[in-house]
């Protein structure tokens, strides 16, 4: 793994955003810039980061672990369904074909767990027994493996507005999708979850729960955005998860919230002045980041340092 000295010195060229004279319509996101024409799209991941909704900083190669990790992951699940993935004409970048976007996002869950008010362990300790038409179970404890996944899909909010997790029957009678697409993404998406799985199992991991997005191609369904990143997806340590929840412990996490728990324990939740941020907390994030990256894939992380952007500028077309 690269030392934290390497880390120190990406500093001062972070990718906070990406200023491509490029044709085509530019759009940003929290995280991502892209530009798009004529069916392809370029997505270039940056290094900003956010917590409780507010972009804060940037984290030293964080844009290129995300971007890496989602090619290894398209590349390990294309048997399964197409994904959008082109080419990576740059460890930050990625050129895709252009899908119209689905208006729901397929979550998986493995375990019973989570800390948010949306999560399932937070229904379940209140009192639910049917979580977004999954029936549960009497007598569970927090991170008990259910007995097969469950899907609980989310609808994908609007500007100002939450996501919301529901039934899979009732994205179909809110007309999201037909029923037909929502048959083949509950299939895929337990696919896709599967071989998260299995493949992580090898690396010693456990991966616990997860979103999947995607479009429509052509008129076929197609993976877009990312897949089992530490975005977007949630790992355990398998080598200690039997003695840590006979115990009632917290799991061991691939943990990529270094900036969250430190935001966290000063005060900061996502309103007010954000507290000013050190430059070791964004290189522990980043080590964590890149942690993360070679514990799931398997795969030594390679960068060198050197100014983001100045990199990305010799992309002409897309």
């Amino acid at each position: 793994m690269i030392g934290k000295d390497l880390l120190a010195a990406q500093l001062p060229h972070t990718l906070d955003s990406a200023d491509l004279d490029l044709p085509g319509t530019c759009s940003r996101g929290k995280v991502r810039d892209s530009w798009n024409r004529d069916g392809r799209r370029l997505i270039v991941t940056s290094d900003r980061v956010s917590a409780f909704d507010v972009v804060l900083t940037t984290i030293p190669f964080k844009g290129q672990v995300l971007n890496q990790m989602a090619a290894f992951w398209f590349d390990a699940t294309r048997d399964i369904v197409a994904n959008h993935m082109v080419s990576l004409p740059d460890p930050n970048a990625m050129i895709v074909r252009d899908a119209e976007p689905l208006k729901v996002e397929m979550v998986v869950r493995g375990y019973l767990t989570g800390t948010t008010s949306t999560s399932v362990w937070t229904h379940y300790r209140n009192g639910v027994r049917d979580f977004c038409g999954n029936p549960l179970a009497e007598g569970m404890r927090k991170d008990e493996r259910f007995p097969k996944p469950l899907l609980t899909p989310s609808t994908k909010a609007e500007i100002g507005e939450h996501d919301e997790s529901v039934s899979a029957a009732e994205i179909v009678r809110r007309r999201h999708v037909d029923q037909a697409t929502m048959d083949e993404l509950c299939r895929v998406s337990l696919e896709l979850f599967a071989r998260g799985q299995e493949i992580a199992a090898r690396q010693g991991i456990i991966l616990v729960d997860t979103k999947y997005e995607f479009g429509l191609l052509d008129g076929k369904v197609i993976l877009i955005d990312e897949i089992h990143t530490p975005d977007s997806s949630r790992f355990w340590y398998a080598d200690t998860y039997e003695e840590r929840y006979t115990k009632g412990e917290e799991q061991r996490r691939i943990d990529k919230d270094v900036l969250r728990t430190w935001l966290s324990a000063r005060g900061f939740t996502g309103d007010g002045p954000v507290p000013p941020i050190t430059e070791d907390v964004r290189i522990e994030a980043a080590w964590k980041y890149i942690e993360a990256f070679e514990t799931i894939t398997g795969n030594p992380f390679r960068a060198e340092v050197g100014p983001v952007a100045q990199r990305l500028a010799r992309i002409t077309d897309y």
